[in-house]
């Protein structure tokens, strides 16, 4: 199977976007969850 260089240039670019998505959706919680904690007066760990 050979791949165009438009679609490995795609692909190559894509992968930086769903790990800036991913990462920004498990910041989002954490930060979601330690607020949550701090306004309970709870510990995290």
């Amino acid at each position: 199977m050979e791949f165009s260089p438009e679609m490995l240039t795609v692909y190559v670019l894509i992968w930086p976007v769903i790990v800036a998505g991913v990462l920004f959706g498990i910041i989002r919680a954490f930060s979601k969850e330690a607020r949550e904690a701090k306004r309970e007066g709870r510990d995290m760990i």
